[in-house]
């Protein structure tokens, strides 16, 4: 018989264990190794039940436990310890408020005085979180580096507002049939039995956010908070009495349903977030953010509310273009999105249903909401609202989450600034991190705070310092081949359990399991390899030659394992279908005990997996990983990465710390078949030849150690250690984007936003007038002749501007080498100076030097771009004026 419904009795905690709430309530623990163990130590076996989640621990201990824990002095002290340490963590001076008193940095330097604090506070917008395993609101790397954003803003001190969905079912919980299929569950989570609490009104009654939908529907929804340390994470939840059937599924699934589900989904997610930022600041009395960072363009609707609440506030009556100006002066738009087919795109109709006249956003015309999104530019769908594009076009600051990925993204959005070089399209990188006390094994950690301490350790965990981490170096090779050993046996063991219950599920009965307990060997090279299933990640490239592959595993001198995990996304039948190749492979009984397929991937699970494995494998179709920071968890417990050059690896790659994994080129990469045959080749080739050898090479100083493996271990922590952390992460977003965003908020008050939507409506309409009508040099030969390096060139160019005046404009030489197509390459720009007119042709002269600083072909041109205090980049705009052959008379020079 089943209950008609379902409610939490929480249990009440004698007094003195009163602070355990609290503990329990802050998902600091989640990262915190002393705050764990207080909560191990009220019941271990409970706590293992439990999933180590304190929560629901703390709903299953009983009466007699706890009145036994409250009179137990020695724990009573740790507790008062781990609360005061949570006391002191909360409130502290951390390195953000050390920054904003004015203790030097690039934000402060840049700023200048009182307008150099940093942001009051910045709401940081994403469709998933990653914080902990009893939290399940995420599927991937997208999350988990949400999760790892918050927490690293939090050790910082930095004053983010997470803002995100709750999801009633999360993601899917994954199994395998008996022949491999995935299989996928939801199971209900109940906001009462999560680490949540509800934001409500001084009443007592539960906060709501509502969004106005076609045909006078409301969708409503609550907000639930978990506090991440000292950040607060805003989840809405849609499932509530007060709406209608549809409208409680909104918040369903992460990333299910249709178009339409998945629309509402964004719409409550941008528009319904910037509505509880408000309801929280105005009930907590936080400082209202300056700055809204959106994570992935799923949350691009917030710019459109922030533009409703200035049009509806100013009593002036701002139109949508100032207050446009406004919201994009404070929003940063990160993309990790390396292909086009990854992104949300939306039917022209059904956006515009949705925010048409009887939808939400009353007010802002629904062409304005279109223009934002629309694919208008060349090679575009003009019906398809794109989610990417309107992030891009609403944010005054963009960036990809690593160097290659940065570039990857300007040749992807190139068409919305034609007329520029994809070089030039003003989207930048901030390389990604991750979290290191939420990832690095608790053994490796002890490593470092024995040879310089728990306090310094921690620092150099949360916050970084090359210092710190060059003291890896004087750790003995013993202890650091002790502590892998021992990582490896905990893996070996986490397997076989986790195996046996996938094994359980499909369907074998305990008499057959008993080759379980012979899986994996402690002392076996280890490779790992987890991540999402989609087909450029290539799950199943080290299966191109099954035979050689055999060879590899069961060699009987140097033998390789391998662990696999990861998830496909349950309308990708092509992802199943290479976890299906993948399983039956496994479960052939020749290789069974040496490489094996996991279940159900996930954080509980990657928490063993990174620390246990000796190498982490990553062979994603170059360049289509964004980052890749499942490598980066694996460094930083001294894990050897053996990756394709893509993403962070392409970055930071030494052979000092790992192998590249060579890639195919020109003919054979555009070949599937050969390319992933001479890639796999190439995959082999350094698991037998280079790697196998050096793990299993001993030394021959007696000590049985692998000396030149051991080396490579400690050049990965060393080196990687620093680079790779989300604190310096988050820092960067302080000083680069989230301090340049704040600034531009400030300047553009209404009056200032007027102005500029003003000044931008009349160059857009003046620019057709604009022209390059002459140029001449006047201390070198014609094209094509010598010049010779170190001498300059005076330039002298006469420019129409028709109605605008020389200050609308700035005019540059742009010079650099040039191949047999005449393109610039390495491009360096020379403003130029206003030297005369209007001439009676109504044409200005601009003039100025141009060195010749480099040898070799070399060429340049002149154009000119819009100019304006108040841009936050020359091609602000897409607006810009060449000559009219800017290959022809004077646009090159050759240096010899």
């Amino acid at each position: 018989m089943k209950a008609i419904r379902r409610f939490t009795v929480r249990p009440v905690l004698p007094e003195p264990l009163g602070p355990l709430s609290d503990l329990a309530r802050n998902l600091r623990w989640s990262w915190h190794t002393p705050t764990r163990d207080l909560f191990e130590a009220v019941d271990p076996e409970g706590w293992r039940a439990a999933d180590r989640d304190p929560v629901r621990l703390l709903g299953a201990v009983s009466a007699g436990r706890l009145a036994e824990l409250a009179a137990d002095r020695d724990f009573l002290a740790r507790l008062a310890a781990a609360a005061a340490d949570l006391d002191a963590y909360l409130h502290g001076e951390r390195w953000y408020q050390r920054r904003d008193a004015g203790l030097g940095g690039p934000a402060d330097e840049a700023a200048g005085g009182a307008e150099g604090e940093l942001p009051a506070a910045v709401a940081y917008f994403s469709p998933e979180f990653g914080i902990t395993a009893a939290l399940p609101q995420y599927s991937g790397g997208l999350g988990i580096l949400a999760g790892d954003h918050l927490k690293a803003a939090s050790d910082l001190g930095a004053p983010l507002i997470g803002v995100g969905l709750l999801y009633r079912h999360g993601y899917f919980r994954q199994s395998l049939s008996r022949d491999g299929w995935q299989q996928e569950t939801y199971p209900v989570l109940d906001p009462h039995e999560l680490p949540l609490t509800q934001l409500r009104d001084p009443d007592g009654t539960p906060a709501l956010v509502e969004l106005a939908l076609p045909a006078g529907r409301v969708l409503r929804a609550r907000v639930w908070q978990a506090q991440v340390g000292r950040v607060p994470l805003l989840l809405l939840d849609s499932d509530v009495e007060e709406n209608g059937p549809t409208e409680r599924e909104v918040t369903d699934r992460l990333y299910g349903g249709g178009s339409e589900h998945r629309l509402l989904q964004e719409m409550l997610l941008g528009i319904g977030g910037v509505r509880a930022v408000r309801a929280y600041c105005r009930l907590t009395g936080h400082a209202e953010p300056e700055v809204f960072h959106t994570n992935e363009g799923h949350a691009g609707f917030l710019g459109l509310e922030r533009i409703r609440e200035l049009m509806a506030a100013d009593a002036e009556g701002a139109g949508f273009e100032a207050a446009l100006e406004a919201v994009r002066a404070g929003t940063v738009f990160t993309t990790h999105t390396p292909v086009p087919a990854g992104i949300d795109r939306f039917d022209r109709d059904l956006v515009a249903r949705h925010f048409g006249e009887d939808g939400e956003l009353p007010g802002v015309d629904v062409e304005r909401v279109l223009g934002l999104g629309l694919e208008t530019y060349q090679g575009g769908d003009p019906h398809l609202f794109n989610m990417a594009v309107m992030g891009l076009r609403l944010a005054g600051r963009a960036n990809g989450v690593s160097t290659l990925h940065g570039a990857v993204s300007r040749e992807m959005f190139a068409a919305l600034w034609p007329g520029f070089d994809a070089d030039e399209v003003p989207i930048t990188s901030v390389t990604n991190g991750v979290h290191a006390p939420t990832w690095v094994a608790p053994e490796v950690a002890a490593l470092g705070a024995g040879k310089i301490g728990a306090d310094r350790a921690e620092q150099a965990l949360s916050v970084g310092g090359s210092a710190r981490w060059d003291a890896v170096a004087e750790i003995p090779d013993e202890d650091v081949w002790r502590v892998r050993q021992e990582l490896r046996g905990q893996l070996v063991e986490e397997v076989r359990g986790r195996l046996r219950t996938s094994w359980r599920q499909r369907g074998a009965a305990a008499a057959e399991l008993g080759w379980i307990d012979s899986v994996l060997d402690p002392d076996v090279l280890t490779i790992g390899f987890a991540r999402r299933v989609p087909s450029y990640k290539r799950l199943t490239l080290m299966l191109r030659d099954r035979e050689r592959l055999t060879r590899l595993l069961l060699d009987p001198e140097r033998p390789v394992q391998i662990v696999v995990a990861g998830k496909a996304h349950p309308a990708d039948d092509g992802g199943k279908r290479l976890i299906q190749e993948l399983v039956r492979f496994a479960d052939d009984p020749r290789v069974r005990e040496r490489i094996v397929f996991l279940p159900d991937y996930g954080m509980g699970m990657a928490q063993k997996l990174y620390p246990g494995c000796d190498v982490w494998l990553n062979n994603p179709l170059r360049p289509l990983e964004a980052c890749g920071t499942s490598g980066m968890k694996a460094a930083l417990n001294g894990c050897l990465n053996l990756s394709v050059l893509d993403g962070w690896w392409d970055e930071w790659y030494e052979p000092d710390f790992g192998w590249a994994i060579p890639t195919a080129d020109g003919s054979a990469a555009a070949d599937e078949n050969r390319r992933d045959e001479l890639e796999a080749n190439a995959l082999y080739e350094l698991i037998e030849n280079r790697i196998a050898p050096r793990f299993y090479d001993r030394g021959g100083d007696g000590a049985g150690l692998p000396d030149r493996w051991i080396e490579m271990v400690r050049r990965t922590l060393v080196t990687l250690g620093p680079k790779v952390l989300a604190g310096r992460m988050v820092r960067e977003y302080v000083e680069r984007l989230y301090v340049p965003a704040a600034l531009a908020h400030r300047r553009l008050d209404p009056k200032a936003a007027a102005e500029l939507a003003a000044w931008k409506y009349r160059v857009r309409t003046l620019w057709p007038y604009v022209s390059v009508d002459h140029v001449e040099a006047s201390s070198a030969g014609p094209a094509g002749g010598s010049a010779e390096l170190g001498a300059t060139l005076s330039l002298r160019v006469g420019v129409g501007l028709g109605e605008l005046r020389p200050e609308d404009v700035e005019v540059q030489a742009v010079a650099g080498r040039v191949g047999s197509d005449d393109a610039i390459a390495d491009a360096q720009v020379f403003p130029l100076k206003p030297a005369g007119g209007p001439d009676g042709e109504g044409r200005w002269v601009f003039d100025g030097p141009l060195a010749l600083d480099r040898t070799g072909p070399f060429g340049y041109t002149v154009r000119v771009l819009p100019a304006h205090p108040l841009l936050s980049h020359g091609a602000d705009l897409g607006l810009v004026a060449l000559p009219a052959d800017a290959a022809g008379e004077h646009a090159g020079v050759l240096l010899r």
